[in-house]
This record gives C-alpha cells, sequence and structure tokens, in this order.
C-alpha cells in the first residue's frame, strides 16, 4: 500500500536563486519563477504547503516582449471611487517601474489565495543588476528560454 506523502514544515529547506532577466520572454520568465516560488520543482511538493524558493529577478529593465504587447497590452486599476478607472499601457509602465511588471506577470501565474499571496512574498525584482540579498548567498539560477 503506497502512502500520500505530504511534506511538513521542519523538512522544507529553502534557497534563494537569482535570475537574470536580461533578453528573456516575459512571459516564459514568469511562468517558471512562478513555479520555483510553488515549490512545484521539488520531488516533496505539496499542494496546500508553501515548499517553494526565494527568487531574485535581476534587470527587470531588459525583459523581452514579444509582438504589439507594448503599444497594446493595458493594466486596468480602479480607485473605487466614480469614474476611478485607470489604464496603464505596458510600454508606460516599463519605463517607470520596470519591476512591476515582472511581479505582475508572476503573480498572474500564482494561486488566487493567502498561500500564493504568502508565496508572492519571496519574489524580489529589481530593474537594474545589483540587488541587496548577497548575505543570503543566493545561487545564480538561468531560465531555459
Amino acid at each position: 500500500m503506497l502512502k500520500t506523502y505530504s511534506a511538513r514544515e521542519s523538512d522544507i529547506q529553502r534557497k534563494w536563486l537569482v535570475v537574470d532577466a536580461e533578453g528573456k520572454t516575459l512571459g516564459r520568465l514568469a511562468a517558471q519563477v512562478a513555479m520555483v516560488l510553488k515549490g512545484k520543482h521539488k520531488p516533496m511538493y505539496t499542494p496546500h504547503m508553501d515548499t517553494g524558493d526565494h527568487v531574485i529577478v535581476v534587470n527587470a529593465a531588459k525583459v523581452r516582449l514579444t509582438g504589439t504587447k507594448p503599444e497594446k497590452k493595458t493594466y486596468f486599476h480602479h480607485t473605487l471611487y466614480p469614474g476611478g478607472a485607470t489604464f496603464t499601457r505596458l510600454s508606460e509602465l516599463l519605463e517607470k517601474h520596470p519591476e512591476r511588471v515582472v511581479q505582475k506577470a508572476v503573480k498572474g501565474m500564482m494561486p488566487k489565495t493567502k498561500l500564493g499571496d504568502a508565496m508572492m512574498k519571496k519574489l524580489k525584482v529589481y530593474a537594474g543588476p545589483e540587488h541587496p540579498h548577497e548575505a543570503q548567498q543566493p545561487e545564480s539560477w538561468s531560465i531555459q528560454a
């Protein structure tokens, strides 16, 4: 008889991984980062627990967009006041806050629950090549394109 494995909090060992987003396609990058944040790359993956690793994304400003997405893709936000709808074009957001583009892409691929919110806290995104997480001794991790 096979028993179902369920990870315990004491079994989980989290690593810190650095991903260079320069020249990577946004959607493919976000999908693989989401997989690592969830912990699906580990054999001890348990759906109801956060078994994922911490991910640091650098060079978010140099992420690659295909087709006409920079001009046509828009992000919607509403202030909950009458007439409070705002639409932001992807190209504008990439110029002003490039880290938010990567964060929104990854968040869209995460579970829409409290657990998904907890997993998103392990994502750190920076527009340039520097990050302040050297004390965590992060490993370099390359995304398959």
